[in-house]
């Protein structure tokens, strides 16, 4: 199972209803969003913005080898700001507000996946882990 189809079986699992076509739009969004090339900044860059606004307890928690703190999608939003979650949505073709409940729950595990020795990756493992998310889903 690659990356991308672990996350979105945690995500199904977790919500307790059929994971609908634009979550898995919604996951690549995201996960292209970590990459160190990445428009964004990456994941050091989300990592950055979450200790910034409050939530540096919360994203080490998903970076570390222990259990994964959730978020709010309050909390989603802070971490992405609303501009950024309406490109997200549109791309994947949902709804904000349903992008922003369904990044609360997929960020967490997408951040703790791409880390899973407890340490933000180096810039050419950390793509290679992301492209190999890309061809197995």
């Amino acid at each position: 199972m690659g990356l991308l189809d672990d996350v979105m079986s945690q995500f199904g699992a977790a919500s307790g209803r059929p994971i609908e076509p634009g979550h898995h739009g919604l996951a690549r969004e995201l996960l292209a969003m970590l990459a160190p090339t990445g428009m964004s900044g990456g994941l050091a860059n989300l990592v950055n913005i979450c200790h910034k606004r409050g939530l540096g307890e919360v994203v080490n928690s998903w970076i570390s080898t222990g259990e994964n703190l959730p978020i709010t999608a309050e909390q989603a939003r802070i971490i992405l700001g609303s501009s950024e979650i309406q490109g997200l949505a549109a791309r994947a073709g949902i709804d904000p507000q349903a992008a922003t409940a369904a990044i609360a729950e997929i960020l967490p595990r997408l951040v703790d996946k791409a880390t899973p020795d407890g340490r933000i990756p180096a810039t050419g493992e950390l793509l290679r882990t992301i492209s190999g998310a890309f061809r197995k889903s």
